[in-house]
């Protein structure tokens, strides 16, 4: 009899699994997982050199060039042939923080410290393409300033 109630229950919670799937939110507009559909291109990066606002307190700045060809492994790191402490006055990049010339107790080193060396952890391309989905994001300035406002 045990038995028979663990199978019931256990096919109650299954057909509720997958009923619930069905309900889930996805980026495949509808479409069944077994069909596929046709890749779209890949959008062109943002070569504009232009820099792009930040969205959020410490996010990384989004590289504003294109890097396709880069090389960036434990023996070269492009990014740091331009954007180096000792490299700014010559190429007019940006240089990186000075986070990144530190280890993880704060102290300063005269390199790049190993763990922001590979800068595309955290760093990306902006691509040219329409979002995926909506981005209703407000930044904390412009909270403030609409509380201010309500209160006036």
């Amino acid at each position: 009899m045990k038995k028979l109630q663990a199978l019931f229950i256990f096919v109650c919670l299954l057909t509720t699994n997958i009923a619930l799937a069905n309900d889930i939110g996805t980026l495949r507009n509808g479409q069944d997982i077994s069909t596929q559909e046709k890749s779209q291109p890949i959008p062109k990066p943002i070569t504009d050199d232009i820099k792009v606002g930040r969205n959020y307190p410490m996010q990384p700045p989004i590289i504003p060039h294109n890097i396709r060809d880069y090389q960036v492994d434990l023996n070269v790191n492009k990014c740091l042939s331009c954007h180096s402490r000792n490299r700014v006055s010559e190429s007019q990049a940006t240089m990186v923080s000075v986070t990144h010339y530190m280890d993880r107790d704060g102290n300063f080193l005269a390199d790049v410290s190993p763990r922001r060396y590979f800068c595309t952890q955290c760093h990306v391309t902006q691509k040219d393409t329409k979002p995926l989905i909506e981005n209703d994001f407000i930044d904390m300035k412009k909270l403030i300033a609409i509380k201010a406002q309500s209160a006036k």
